[in-house]
């Protein structure tokens, strides 16, 4: 059995992230990376935007080229998918059978894509964004698709559209809530990307199912909980994920909606860390629950947490939060976490299409969402950190800059 200083599980952005890290903190180790896809580690971000609009290749998706990784003495092991911990042992089984061992653990695999369950949920034509390979097979049948219906109105739902949009493709697009964006944004933002994406030609329904997708051996369309056919040659997918943590929860090691882990990012076992998409953590932010925050920030920020405890160097985690969405020619951009807000302030105008909202709870900023407003974004990053406690009508005043704003 192969044995490494540090075991890597998953190929991501926090997975590839924390090797760069320990190597760059001085770690002599040995380290491995285990990744379930064939690839070099590759940012995903793109795969509904840029890339599917062609407008980076897929070797400007790379986190580093492959001679880094033979250079720094870290070890791809890729095609391999783990399926078992044995926290006693130390050791990972694969689902070949094979075994390796490890003196600490990182998971860092993410989720896979929460999938359809409804009457012809698996037929050809049907799609998620995760993978190279996932953008990869859409791009591949797009030439035989005039209409394209996409199910989930969150960032990779909207990201989607807009570049199919931009492709010439036909788009009807399904959310089950109210309003787009409401797990992560407010109502002003909500309506504002709703009126965009229909100035820009979607077919947009909110507050509508899906009963089932249609046709014999490939999508023909989808029916509606309403009755309606809505005829088209592609779906994709884009409702969420499911953390990727089965194997350390059947280890015994604390967790449900992801795995828990401390300040430092450990789990309940000492010598297992959990980063990225599928580790669950008390968020300062978020006024101390314990969530799973999906961003390329959190993951790099929890792989640098991570190694910093196992290189003897623990420092407790306190990154800020922050998020970004390209769509059309608009660059969303935000800091902190919204939910439990309980006053929204529009900082410009919607029509300009360049505004900002601003989330306060209890009087303290929390949040802002910031729309082709990059000055608002960079200057209430420290004010959300702080705390800061401004009065809505100044905020609301955009002949001030925020940073010169008083404070209560």
């Amino acid at each position: 059995m192969q044995h490494f200083d540090v075991l890597i599980v998953g190929g991501g952005q926090g997975g590839a992230y924390a090797a760069i890290q320990l190597r760059q903190q001085g770690f002599a180790g040995t380290v491995a990376i285990v990744g379930r896809e064939n690839e070099l580690p590759y940012e995903r971000p793109p795969l509904s935007k840029e890339y599917m609009l062609g407008d980076k290749d897929w070797e400007r998706l790379l986190i580093r080229p492959a001679a880094f990784w033979h250079d720094k003495a870290i070890a791809l092991l890729l095609g391999l998918e783990v399926t078992a911990v044995d926290p006693a042992a130390r050791h990972v089984t694969m689902r070949d059978g094979s075994c390796l061992g490890y003196g600490k653990l990182i998971w860092a695999t993410g989720g896979q894509p929460r999938r359809l369950t409804c009457l012809g949920a698996h037929m050809e034509g049907v799609h998620v964004v995760r993978t190279r390979g996932d953008a990869d097979a859409i791009l591949g049948q797009l030439s035989g698709v005039s209409r394209a219906v996409i199910v989930g109105g969150g960032y990779i739902g909207l990201e989607a559209a807009a570049a199919l949009r931009k492709l010439g493709k036909e788009v009807t697009l399904l959310e089950a809530l109210p309003r787009v964006l409401a797990r992560v944004a407010g109502e002003y933002v909500s309506s504002f990307y709703e009126a965009e994406h229909c100035a820009h030609g979607v077919d947009l329904r909110t507050s509508t199912a899906l009963r089932s997708i249609e046709g014999k051996e490939r999508v023909s369309g989808v029916r509606l909980e309403d009755g309606s056919l809505i005829e088209c040659q592609m779906v994709i997918v884009g409702i969420g994920i499911i953390p990727s943590v089965e194997p350390l929860l059947a280890a015994g090691i604390q967790g449900g909606n992801g795995v828990e882990v401390d300040a430092f990012c450990r789990t309940s076992d000492d010598l297992i860390y959990a980063i990225g998409d599928c580790a669950a953590q008390a968020n300062h932010f978020a006024g101390g629950a314990v969530l799973r925050v999906e961003s390329v920030q959190n993951a790099n920020d929890q792989a640098a947490c991570a190694v910093k405890a196992i290189v003897g160097e623990p420092q407790a985690y306190s990154a800020t939060p922050w998020f970004w969405s390209n769509q059309y020619d608009l660059k969303l951009q935000t800091v902190g976490i919204s939910s439990g807000y309980d006053a929204a302030i529009l900082r410009g105008d919607r029509a300009s299409r360049s505004f900002s909202v601003i989330y306060l709870k209890a009087g303290r900023l929390i949040a802002i969402d910031a729309i082709n407003a990059t000055r608002d974004y960079v200057q209430a990053r420290q004010l959300i950190e702080k705390g800061a406690m401004i009065a809505p009508e100044d905020l609301a005043d955009t002949s001030r800059p925020l940073k010169d704003l008083p404070r209560l």
